[in-house]
């Protein structure tokens, strides 16, 4: 069994925290998140405690998503960095360590310990997709190719950039795809 820091350092790794940040965005798309569902979010991340989500922290959250959306937006790490630069910018505090209070290992913080959830939305992906434009020159993610899909999600490992947020979502345009062409060859 893992230690607590073993623990701790990979619920709390820049991917995990990345990965957080698009979950979150997708939770908070709607126009009326569900409560229990970006909580559940915020537990499946490492949260802990209880989590009792006001309407204002539902809405100053899906105000920091909605931001963030603009970093999945971007089509190449320019465009990423822009985004994220001018959030860093507008929206953040200087870089900082804690370990609040002696409660967690030491870890980046560029928000208050006490912040709100939106501000600590923003502030925390923020860190983390900027870790991830730098380390890989390219943007950490992007928004589903699927039309019918508003999904974000993280790009992970050395091989092609994905375009579709999961499996289902690309099964279900190659199918439409393949439905497309069969129609257009059809004989009339």
């Amino acid at each position: 069994m893992p230690s607590t820091a073993d623990d701790w350092s990979t619920r709390h790794s820049v991917l995990t925290n990345a990965r957080r940040a698009a979950a979150l965005v997708n939770a908070l798309t709607d126009d009326d998140p569900d409560p229990g569902e970006v909580a559940g979010v915020l537990y499946a991340y490492g949260e802990s405690g209880t989590i009792d989500l006001t309407p204002q922290d539902l809405a100053e959250m899906r105000t920091a998503a909605a931001r963030l959306r603009d970093v999945f937006a971007a089509t190449d790490a320019d465009g990423a960095a822009t985004a994220l630069n001018r959030l860093l910018r507008e929206h953040t505090g200087p870089l900082r360590l804690t370990a609040h209070g002696g409660d967690s290992p030491w870890h980046p913080h560029i928000d208050h310990d006490d912040a709100p959830w939106g501000a600590w939305l923003l502030a925390s992906s923020c860190l983390a997709l900027t870790v991830l434009v730098w380390d890989r020159q390219r943007p950490p993610g992007r928004i589903c190719a699927s039309p019918s899909c508003p999904d974000v999600f993280i790009n992970q490992g050395s091989g092609p950039d994905r375009r579709y947020c999961s499996r289902r979502c690309a099964t279900r345009e190659r199918v439409a795809a393949h439905r497309r062409q069969q129609a257009e060859a059809a004989p009339r």
